[in-house]
């Protein structure tokens, strides 16, 4: 199994981040993670279904988070996390291709490893492992009373622009042992277990980064296009 569970935005002000991504997208009260402040950072975790939204915002200048922002001239997307019930075999293929880890814990019921973004470029990679597999610790211990779907359902996938989709396309493809195949448009995608991350061309001049995050749509309502946080959400 290797699916999306986790998307990470960053901001300069999480609480007017947070009410725009709730109103925009129904979504219910949001868990604040206090580990996350060992990285300079304060956060708010959204559920969605069974998948989670997450919004970083730095605490202090010189956290990783805070030269993000420099970077790339605002908020916007910042990590995807990818969930695995096998990290032993990721952890060979990081080591494969000499990947950098940059974080990595093990806890009781979830274990995450935090891969260098220059070397994956694009996007901040984290692979994580849940047990069981079907609880999340990141989203805190009520997450599926806090969890909405009247608008989205859950995380259907996400699309990072890259100077050169077919390299990081590949280097993703490696590191999580899954096929990049052509995208009929342009750029390369990598099918998950239920969702999809999409590499393409650079669509505007904020560099390498998370540009657009899949979500999919209730039934009942339309799909269409929502810029919030520095990004693009696509109801599909």
């Amino acid at each position: 199994m290797m699916r999306l569970r986790q998307v990470a935005l960053v901001a300069r002000d999480l609480a007017t981040a947070v009410v725009e991504l709730r109103r925009a997208l129904d979504l219910g009260e949001p868990f604040h993670d206090p580990g996350v402040e060992a990285f300079g950072l304060h956060n708010a975790v959204l559920p969605i279904g069974d998948t989670f939204l997450e919004v970083v915002s730095p605490l202090r200048d010189d956290c990783s988070g805070a030269r993000y922002l420099a970077r790339r001239g605002g908020d916007g997307g910042y990590m995807v996390i990818v969930q695995t019930d096998d990290l032993p075999a990721a952890r060979r293929r990081i080591d494969a291709t000499k990947t950098r880890v940059v974080f990595e814990l093990t806890l009781d019921d979830i274990a995450t490893i935090h891969l260098h973004p220059r070397d994956t470029h694009g996007a901040l990679l984290s692979i994580d492992a849940a047990i069981p597999s079907a609880e999340w610790r990141w989203g805190g211990p009520d997450w599926r009373t806090r969890s909405r779907t009247a608008r989205c359902t859950g995380l259907a996938g996400v699309e990072i622009q890259c100077d050169d989709a077919a390299d990081v396309a590949t280097r993703w493809s490696r590191l999580l042992d899954r096929p990049a195949t052509p995208l009929a448009g342009g750029g390369l995608e990598i099918a998950l277990d239920g969702s999809v991350l999409r590499f393409v061309a650079l669509r505007d001049g904020r560099g390498e980064g998370l540009h657009t995050v899949l979500l999919r749509r209730a039934a009942h309502t339309a799909g269409g296009e929502i810029d919030l946080c520095g990004t693009q959400f696509r109801l599909i």
